[in-house]
């Protein structure tokens, strides 16, 4: 039997306990203790020793750690733990600045280590489902990909702005779920809630095989929405992430003798397929992909790649609403399937 894996966390904040929930129950890893400075007032550290700095669970021997920190620490984590040869699950954005996501991602790929993104919507079981779908061809070719999300202001978040906070999901979600990667994007954003960031973004943009993006996101609305659609020449798919259900509805086959519609060029309604997915907790899924990665299966991970990536997609969305400018994505070859 394979020996348990040592995991340690950083960070108790309002992800850091649910993975500190869901360390305690998986398979084939001891969470051994967790950092954070502020304690455990909540009691979510599972019972496990609370430590207060990093070296202190460095000290322990440790096989990987979960990085669920503020965004602004998790370089000056990532980097003690790659020094010290450890793996890392580093919450998503990887880093608050695109220098600090390569300084990252050279320290854990120079030492051969395996680290990840939480990027947790690529384990959200409809956008796993769509993804398959778009990589059989079962939409055909790709036109757009639009994404909503929205909701009230969380007050977790003190250090970063919508973009780097919410945007950054569905920037990850939509290069992964089409295998492309962004070319150009034009943003706008506005300051409604009187702290220094962004607080609503509306961003156009285009992927490497031609694909227009859309993406509205903001924490204004009363209105919970996590929405995702791709629309292609055989119809539309509609992904809730929020329940993960994912929809299909397609274009209709159905001749017509009406000369008033066939004279309208444009596609008619078809049938409309909601799809029986199983649905297991993205958090414990991520997890176990992880464990797996570090044991050196081979595993769909979000690598700190990926997620500099990202962190410059997301970059160039700010720079964009600061200039008024479309802005060109570096790196554009490079974000295969």
């Amino acid at each position: 039997m394979t020996a348990s894996l040592k995991a340690g966390l950083v960070g108790l904040g309002s992800m850091g306990r649910h993975h500190a929930r869901v360390l305690a129950g998986l398979d084939g890893v001891e969470l051994v203790a967790v950092v954070d400075p502020m304690g455990d007032k909540n009691g979510w550290a599972q019972g496990v020793p609370v430590l207060s700095t990093v070296e202190e669970l460095i000290a322990l021997g440790i096989d990987y750690a979960v990085v669920a920190c503020p965004t602004a620490l998790h370089e000056e984590v990532g980097l003690k733990l790659a020094e010290a040869g450890i793996c890392a699950l580093i919450e998503k954005p990887v880093a608050d600045t695109v220098e600090g996501a390569r300084r990252l991602v050279e320290a854990f790929e120079s030492r051969g280590l395996v680290a990840g993104v939480g990027h947790i919507e690529r384990c959200n079981p409809a956008l796993l489902s769509l993804r398959t779908r778009l990589a059989a061809g079962e939409l055909g070719e790709v036109f757009q990909v639009v994404t909503r999300r929205q909701g009230p202001f969380p007050h977790r978040i003190a250090d970063v702005g919508v973009v780097k906070d919410l945007a950054t999901h569905d920037i990850d979600l939509t290069g992964w779920v089409t295998g492309q990667s962004y070319v150009s994007i034009a943003a706008h954003t506005v300051h409604k809630s009187g702290r220094a960031h962004e607080d609503m973004v509306s961003a156009v943009g285009q992927l490497s095989d031609g694909t227009m993006v859309n993406h509205l996101v903001n924490w204004l609305s009363p209105l919970k929405e996590r929405f995702t659609s791709v629309t292609g020449e055989r119809g539309t798919y509609i992904a809730d992430t929020l329940t993960a259900d994912l929809t299909f509805h397609s274009n209709a086959a159905v001749a017509t003798e009406w000369e008033a519609l066939q004279a309208f060029r444009g596609v008619s309604e078809g049938d409309m397929i909601r799809y029986a997915i199983p649905k297991r907790e993205p958090l414990q899924v991520e997890h176990e992909l992880f464990r797996d990665a570090v044991r050196g299966e081979d595993r769909d991970i979000c690598t700190l790649r990926d997620g500099l990536r990202t962190v410059e997609v997301a970059a160039a969305v700010l720079e964009s609403a600061r200039t008024g400018m479309t802005i060109q994505t570096r790196d554009s070859a490079a974000h295969g399937a």
